[in-house]
């Protein structure tokens, strides 16, 4: 087995260091992340594997606060005639008393880098380029490891990129990445993974894997979601309830769906979360393109149609912006008695199975309710534009979740994907429906055809 290949992550305090490698991990609770200088105090490692062999561990370190000071102990410290190197001059500060007091946290910030194959120095692109950290540079080169400088929040318009990228190549360091860890560029970790290459040729191939494996993985996690989005959908779609027509009971009856559709959107959220590592939080309702922030109340309600573009149908202008179609089968048909009677006595065993007791139900004077056409747009804009926010997210994102209104137009005025329209005709297909049978091959076909087709627009 490779041996490990050892990373410290180290600069100045409150840079984003542990931001970074909540980022890297995908883990948004490693180490403490706050706007108070000096919150880190001590090393603290992650691990990253592929395919379960380790690969690459990484060091978060505090931050170095008086480099200043330091630079100029350490120039006291060498003695007339000597000529010791980078190392050598540590060496001799970590082993004074020193390095035990004043320096302390610089001290602890050395001695993990001169343990590591190399650093990344992380830096906040909004700050100006000061002296403290050129000494920082300074100091932080005597361990003789290779410096590859992260440039930070570069997605801010307070960032001064290209200043720091004066400042560094003054001081000989040509290589240099931008990854903000709050809004990482999609293609971020590969670009860090291939700056360290040029570094740490040895380390290629363990670059190389964790690469290929952070795109292999975020392929999987699109897949994943673009599968729990049409499950979603799918559900919503085929979901039905059945009425007597009587105004109170039907009402009754909306309500209920009403309910039911607005936990089962709750479900998917709640899932697409998990998927990426972020925690319910970070996806407030409040934050979302909704009617004064009622993430469910908003799903029925046509005004929240209308923020995203999407054409109010009959059955929300009318019946009291219910959101729910009242039909027999499929597409907002009605038939009348002789249509049923017709169906039932023409109709195959199969729709027999299907139908018969549907119709019947008609028959009786008794309603069908489903969710309507706008309101299934509704769910897929949402869902698709949260799976758009949590792409583009960083695991060191504090705030919750803020979305713009989404721009994709085949879903607020196209034509539904054909497998939501024949969903309407299969109840059995919901697992919101009593007696739902989720195994049937067509259902799977049709529920492959719209991942498929939600992937296309993502």
């Amino acid at each position: 087995m490779s041996p490990l290949l050892k990373l410290a992550v180290v600069g100045h305090t409150n840079v984003g260091k542990t931001s970074l490698l909540r980022t890297l991990t995908r883990d948004v609770g490693f180490g403490e992340v706050s706007h108070r200088p000096s919150t880190t105090r001590h090393v603290e490692g992650a691990r990253l594997s592929v395919d379960g062999e380790a690969v690459l561990e990484l060091y978060d370190t505090p931050g170095l606060e008086d480099a200043i000071a330091l630079l100029e102990y350490l120039e006291r410290l060498d003695r007339p005639g000597e000529r010791l190197d980078g190392p050598a001059r540590l060496a001799r500060f970590l082993e004074g008393s020193e390095a035990r007091q004043r320096f302390e946290q610089e001290a602890k910030v050395l001695r993990q880098l001169l343990a590591s194959d190399a650093g990344l120095y992380v830096i906040d692109a909004r700050e100006p380029v000061l002296a403290k950290y050129r000494d920082e540079l300074a100091v932080l080169t005597m361990c003789g490891r290779p410096l590859l400088p992260v440039l930070n929040f570069v997605s801010s318009s307070q960032h001064r990129e290209q200043a720091w990228r004066d400042a560094l190549a003054r001081l000989g360091l040509h290589a240099l990445v931008c990854f903000d860890s709050v809004a990482p560029p999609l293609d971020g970790e590969r670009r860090l993974y291939d700056s360290l290459a040029l570094l740490l040729e040895k380390a290629r191939p363990h670059l190389q894997r964790l690469a290929d494996d952070h795109q292999a993985q975020r392929q999987l996690r699109r897949n994943s979601a673009a599968r729990l989005i049409a499950e979603l959908l799918l559900d919503c779609a085929a979901c039905r309830r059945s009425v007597a027509a009587q105004t109170l009971l039907e009402q009754g009856a909306i309500r209920e769906l009403h309910q039911v559709i607005r936990q089962r959107e709750q479900r998917c959220v709640e899932a697409l979360l998990r998927l990426y590592a972020f925690r319910q939080e970070d996806a407030k309702a409040a934050e979302l393109p909704l009617l004064d922030g009622r993430w469910g109340d908003d799903l029925f309600n046509p005004e929240t149609l209308k923020q995203l573009g999407i054409k109010v149908g009959g059955g929300m202008a009318a019946g009291a912006a219910t959101g729910v179609g009242v039909d027999l089968l499929v597409g907002g048909i009605t038939l009348g008695a002789a249509a049923v009677v017709g169906a039932l006595i023409g109709g195959s065993a199969q729709t027999l199975r299907s139908y018969g007791a549907r119709l019947k139900g008609k028959l009786k004077g008794q309603r069908e309710l489903s969710v309507d056409d706008a309101v299934l747009r509704l769910l897929g804009l949402r869902q698709q534009h949260l799976l758009q926010a949590l792409q583009n997210r960083g695991h060191a994102a504090v705030e919750a979740i803020t979305l713009a209104t989404p721009q994709e137009a085949s879903w607020r005025e196209g034509k539904l994907p054909d497998a939501l329209y024949k969903a309407r005709a299969h109840p059995e297909w919901s697992s919101l429906n009593p007696g739902a049978c989720l195994q049937q091959s067509e259902r799977e076909i049709q529920l492959r055809a719209l991942t498929d087709a939600l992937q296309s627009t993502a």
